[in-house]
């Protein structure tokens, strides 16, 4: 009976992977919820009404803000903003320069990518109801209010 515990435990063992993988940096709740609420304050500042959506880096909505006086359309436009700044991890701003491209790739201002300190990829804000520079420097704050960053270092 000991020899079979022992062969179980050494076939157990050896059936557990070769190498362990690395531990990938994500975005959290608290820094997506810190990224929006930071956005729709400096809105609020300019008497500014926006949508504000930010992502993980797989394109998962983390945190969702339409602010009162906003469109309701512009909470569509923030998601297709942030959802193509998270998942190709380039600011709409310039994939807008890109030309018509595949689905989900927005063409118009509003979108940043978030990445870590270290410049690893976490995900994107996307910003929509006021201005297209407006929208960037909102989500650009609220990146900033979170202690990351909006371009790899």
């Amino acid at each position: 009976m000991r020899r079979i515990v022992a062969s179980v435990g050494a076939m157990l063992m050896l059936a557990g992977p070769g190498a362990a993988q690395t531990a990938r940096p994500m975005l959290d709740y608290a820094s997506a919820a810190t990224i929006r609420d930071a956005c729709v304050a400096w809105a609020k500042e300019r008497k500014l009404s926006v949508a504000v959506a930010v992502f993980d880096e797989r394109g998962t909505l983390m945190a969702f803000g339409l602010m009162d006086g906003a469109a309701s359309a512009v909470g569509d436009y923030a998601q297709w903003k942030g959802r193509s700044a998270a998942t190709i991890h380039v600011a709409s701003a310039e994939t807008a320069e890109w030309g018509r491209g595949p689905p989900g790739l927005a063409t118009w201002e509003g979108g940043v990518p978030v990445f870590s300190v270290e410049g690893a990829p976490l995900g994107g804000v996307g910003v929509s109801g006021a201005e297209s520079a407006e929208d960037v420097a909102c989500g650009r704050a609220g990146i900033a209010a979170a202690g990351l960053r909006d371009a790899k270092p």
